[in-house]
C-alpha cells in the first residue's frame, strides 16, 4: 500500500507542477484547459493520504 501511497503523491505532484508552470497541451490542435489539472491533484492527493493511513493501520 506504501508503494501505491508513493505512486500518487508522485503523480499529484507532477499534476502540481502542470498547475504551476502551465504548459500549453494541445489534443488534437486544441489547447487543454489547465483547470482539469487542478482536480486532478486534488484526487490523487487525497488518494496517496489515504492509503498512506490505510498503510500505517496495517502495520
Amino acid at each position: 500500500m506504501r508503494l501505491s501511497s508513493i505512486l500518487f503523491g508522485l503523480m499529484a505532484l507532477g499534476q502540481l507542477w502542470r498547475l504551476v508552470a502551465q504548459p500549453q497541451v494541445l489534443v488534437s490542435g486544441a489547447p487543454v484547459p489547465v483547470w482539469p489539472s487542478a482536480l486532478a491533484f486534488i484526487l490523487l492527493l487525497a488518494l496517496s493520504i489515504w492509503l498512506w493511513r490505510l498503510a500505517k493501520k496495517a502495520q
